[in-house]
């Protein structure tokens, strides 16, 4: 990797602004910028403390690019650890373009993307691991996906997850030490000790593990299948919510054939809803197409709202409100059946339309529904707290780590696996050199995570996904 160059990029959104900010990183990027540069009181670049603003103009030769406020970092005292100029300019795409222009002429190069902070993961200023929190933090768009980065930036999941890879390093040092004196018979590790490090670092990896579902879905945002017969205000409770027309709403049984999907947040957490096909026998294709949908709407879902219409039979005997009591509550277990790993939540729509006596039927025999009018705002409240109730958001204040990268439950996948085939190793008592091969296999995934042991294709993929400028 080229890294002893001098790079530039727009670190602001493109297009017209009150102001754009270019940055330049690299050893020669005060020096590149001293000549074009020209202060207002005649004062010099390179004579200037870290952390310095200057106002001057950008110039190429005797032209008057724009009037600009530079911004000096010295090294190590920057983002990348090497000098860095930033220019604040007027945000014209003209002014930021002639200005991009003059510098690449002058010896800078157009940084690739996530190049500034590679830069800083290269020269230690972070590790791998709060990089990648870099580009989440700038991706965020709710409180709990902030919350999570900025956390991970912070470095408390770095911290922990290197305290426990520095642990089983020091038993590595020792088991390979044993390997030195393998003739002698000695042992330096205390078996013991070492048992009980290997059932910490185990505990913590399946911690962090089990989190991974819980992260994931704050900083995707949480998937919610609304799913039901046809006509029970599916489509009517997905615009309540989204305070606006996106389903159509009609009579006619089937209307919906597609999924429908939009988000809200609520405090602070992104939903994102998903309108289904009702499920009921048809011999239309199109709506069986739709249905087939639905369930593969409600397997991708984190929450399913199963939802019916307590009014349909409001005016019925009280067999024919049994029976159809009977028939949902089948509806329902078959849900369960078929989704056992995820929160189903009962809604009993149109609670307004049915008289007193048959609500209290539908009451007693579905306890846990959430009985509401779709077209009610105070019962999109009652909703929308309850989803609220639902997700434990509770885990963001507890002051421990949540895994929410992929790359990052992969490794900790590996380093679990690795950590269980030592225990095996010892439960067995197999020789310590085979002991230390799954010790080094594990040290590696934990590394992984931080950038201890990395290469380049894995910094080229990660980087890769980053905006320019950052």
């Amino acid at each position: 990797m080229i890294v002893n160059d001098t790079i530039i990029a727009l670190a602001t959104p493109q297009g017209a602004g009150a102001i754009a900010v270019l940055r330049i990183s690299g050893e020669a990027a005060i020096q590149l910028t001293e000549p074009l540069f020209r202060s207002i009181k005649g004062k010099k670049l390179a004579s200037q403390n870290t952390h310095t603003l200057l106002l001057g103009h950008i110039v190429d030769q005797k032209r008057v690019i724009d009037q600009v406020l530079v911004s000096i970092f010295k090294n190590p005292h920057s983002y990348t650890g090497e000098n860095v100029v930033e220019i604040s300019c007027h945000g014209s795409p003209y002014i930021q373009q002639e200005i991009l222009q003059l510098f690449v002429k002058n010896g800078c190069r157009l940084a690739d993307p996530g190049e500034f902070t590679l830069r800083a993961f290269l020269n230690g200023k972070l590790d791998l691991s709060q990089a990648e929190a870099v580009a989440d933090l700038i991706a965020s768009d709710s409180k709990a996906s902030h919350q999570l980065a900025i956390e991970q930036m912070r470095g408390g999941f770095s911290s922990e997850i290197e305290a426990l890879r520095q642990e089983l390093l020091n038993f590595a040092s020792l088991i390979e030490l044993e390997l030195d004196f393998s003739e002698e018979d000695v042992e330096f590790a205390d078996r013991d000790a070492f048992q009980s490090l290997i059932h910490k670092i185990s505990k913590v990896l399946k911690r962090l593990i089990e989190s991974f579902a819980f992260g994931n879905v704050l900083k995707n945002g949480i998937p919610v299948a609304i799913i039901g017969e046809p006509n029970v205000g599916k489509s009517t409770l997905l615009n309540s919510l989204l305070n606006e027309d996106k389903a159509i709403v009609s009579d006619i049984a089937g209307t919906t054939r597609d999924t429908i999907e939009d988000e809200i947040t609520l405090n602070g957490v992104t939903y994102r809803f998903i309108d289904t096909a009702g499920i009921r026998e048809t011999q239309d294709l199109i709506e069986n197409i739709g249905i087939k949908k639905t369930y593969e709407a409600s397997a991708k879902a984190q929450l399913i709202l199963f939802l019916f219409d307590v009014s349909r039979l409001q005016n019925t005997s009280d067999e024919d409100v049994q029976e159809h009591i009977t028939n949902l509550q089948t509806e329902i277990d078959k849900i369960h059946h078929k989704f056992p790993d995820k929160k189903i939540r009962v809604v009993a729509n149109k609670a307004d339309l049915i008289t007193p006596e048959n609500l209290e039927k539908f009451k007693k025999a579905f306890e846990q529904a959430l009985f509401i009018s779709a077209k009610d705002p105070s019962g999109i409240e009652l909703l929308k707290k309850e989803l609220t109730n639902l997700i434990n958001t509770g885990s963001l204040s507890n002051n421990q780590n949540i895994v929410s990268n992929s790359r990052h439950f992969e490794a900790l996948n590996l380093a679990l696996k690795a950590i269980n085939s030592v225990q095996e190793g010892l439960d067995q008592g197999i020789s310590s050199d085979l002991i230390a091969i799954d010790i080094r296999e594990a040290l590696e995934h934990l590394g992984s995570i931080t950038g201890k042991v990395t290469n380049e294709d894995l910094l080229g993929n990660i980087f890769a996904n980053f905006c320019i400028g950052k």
